[in-house]
């Protein structure tokens, strides 16, 4: 049965630029491009285009073009094109539809309705060119109080001052950011090195998802945080030993309430050997932990990898941003965990159920302001740091997290765009053109790690000084001075019951 489903997009060739080198159809991982000998011309099957850009990019004369289909539907303002592709879809297959990267629905950006406050006069502002702003914080668990042993034999004083208060495990970051968990298989060889090396450069840290760690990155273990999921592909005591921190991972933002799903075409003999399953089957995280069925449950394993790691490392746990998240992360901070990694529904994955992915979970931005709103209320705030994500796109948007209440935030697809990523939603094809979604080996070796790293570093240096000019302009000379100062945010086009959520005022007032 021929399919029904028009293509999504338009190759177009411009015959009088292009020079029939044909590279276009090399450099198309998806197939979309061939030439013809016959007719002496680059052939598109636009069935086939996702508009990943490739060909367009690597093209020497420009004379490829990629748009959208727009003659596909006649109007209708209940079944859009995208419904009704859908409906065909399943017609012609009866399957659950599978998408990629976060939620593209026209829901509320909340970033995008918060504003930023600014000094003036009687609060001065800092010129960060002249002024030190100090960017760097700590993760992990904090004591209720510190005490101090003073000796004040020979008049010394506060000089022989000591800290008797032993403090926990604690992580630093010099820009709060995190790298977010992107496993390997998911991604390429390549994308680890390159995330762990600018990780590496700028003083932060990248997770490793699900996927376990390839043994040629044991030597970046002071920039790793190593994950520990339900399927514990690749967990064993040298993987946990290392990293820097542990993350137990309860759920995603782009797919609350299920397990994970890697393709067996991506498992590699490499990959295979990382998460220590058979090379080319899939490989499926269930979605609950069948040791996790309580708070309880939680705390024996926290506590277990405690042991494992002799108490030397923080040991978290990723949440997806649910209804009830306050309530979840303060039982996960009396579970005994150091931070709480809370993902949004924008957040993005290799492959999930679009239905899941489009209408499951709630936004980061209320999800972050409750959790640090509730923690605050219960005296436990202190007991662990939160780290956020799903969505983030700018510098600005981690100083309105951090001004919510988050101590760090992590991104995963604006370090992957960073690396050459243009959103195509097609990660688990497998046929990434980019070489960031694949392990096909043709295409892995077009993202070289030495300049993937240095792109993600001037990302994450581009973004810090950005940071220090916000902080400036708030008359504020350290990060961890703004974090959850709501006062310094105010909302714009928002309802009164969303502004009572995130604890912000109307902008004017």
């Amino acid at each position: 049965m021929a399919s029904q489903v028009p293509p999504e997009f338009v190759v177009e060739v411009d015959e009088r630029k292009c020079a029939r080198c044909k590279r276009c159809t090399t450099e198309c991982g998806f197939d979309a491009l061939t030439y013809s000998k016959e007719f002496d011309a680059i052939l598109a099957d636009d069935v086939k285009c996702v508009a990943c850009h490739r060909c367009v990019t690597m093209c020497p004369r420009h004379a490829i073009r990629v748009r959208d289909n727009s003659l596909a539907y006649r109007a209708n303002a209940n079944f859009s094109p995208l419904h009704r592709k859908n409906i065909l879809k399943q017609a012609e297959t009866g399957g659950i539809l599978l998408a990629a990267m976060g939620c593209d629905q026209d829901y509320p950006i909340l970033w995008d309705h918060i504003l930023i406050d600014a000094c003036q006069v009687t609060n001065p502002s800092i010129d960060p060119l002249r002024e030190p702003m100090e960017l760097r914080t700590y993760i992990g668990r904090k004591p209720d109080q510190l005490e101090f042993d003073f000796d004040d034999g020979g008049g010394a004083g506060l000089r022989n001052m000591k800290l008797k208060t032993r403090l926990g495990p604690n992580l630093q970051l010099d820009f709060p950011v995190v790298f977010g968990g992107m496993s390997y298989g998911a991604v390429s060889h390549n994308v680890h090195k390159s995330l762990m090396m600018a990780a590496e450069r700028c003083g932060i840290l990248m997770n490793t998802g699900e996927g376990g760690l390839h043994k040629d990155f044991y030597k970046y273990k002071d920039h790793v945080i190593v994950q520990c999921a339900s399927g514990r592909f690749g967990v064993h005591e040298e993987y946990l030993n290392a990293g820097a921190a542990i993350e137990i991972k309860i759920g995603q933002g782009a797919k609350p309430g299920i397990g994970g799903h890697l393709p067996g075409e991506k498992v590699s003999e490499d990959v295979s050997k990382t998460r220590m399953i058979p090379a080319g089957t899939d490989a499926l995280s269930p979605a609950p932990h069948h040791d996790i069925y309580s708070i309880e449950d939680l705390s024996q394993l926290i506590f277990a990898l405690k042991e494992a790691t002799r108490y030397k490392k923080p040991v978290g746990v990723k949440v997806a941003a649910v209804h009830n998240i306050a309530a979840i992360s303060s039982g996960i901070v009396r579970a005994g965990a150091d931070f709480i990694s809370i993902d949004g529904f924008r957040g993005g994955t290799g492959a999930a159920p679009r239905v899941i992915r489009d209408n499951v979970g709630i936004p980061i931005e209320l999800a972050l302001a409750a959790v640090d709103d509730r923690l605050r209320q219960e005296g436990i705030r202190n007991q662990t740091s939160l780290i956020c994500g799903g969505g983030i796109r700018q510098s600005s948007d981690v100083i309105k997290a951090i001004a919510l209440g988050a101590d760090a935030v992590h991104i995963g697809t604006s370090a992957l765009v960073a690396l050459g990523c243009r959103v195509c939603q097609k990660c688990n094809t497998n046929r990434c053109s980019w070489g960031i979604a694949t392990q096909n080996p043709r295409l892995t070796s077009r993202l070289i790690p030495e300049q993937g790293a240095e792109r993600l570093a001037n990302l994450i240096n581009g973004w810090s000084h950005e940071t220090q000019e916000v902080l400036g302009a708030l008359g504020v000379n350290a990060v961890e001075s703004l974090r959850g100062s709501r006062e310094r945010l105010r909302g714009v086009g928002l309802d009164e019951k969303t502004l009572e959520i995130l604890g912000i005022k109307p902008a004017g007032r």
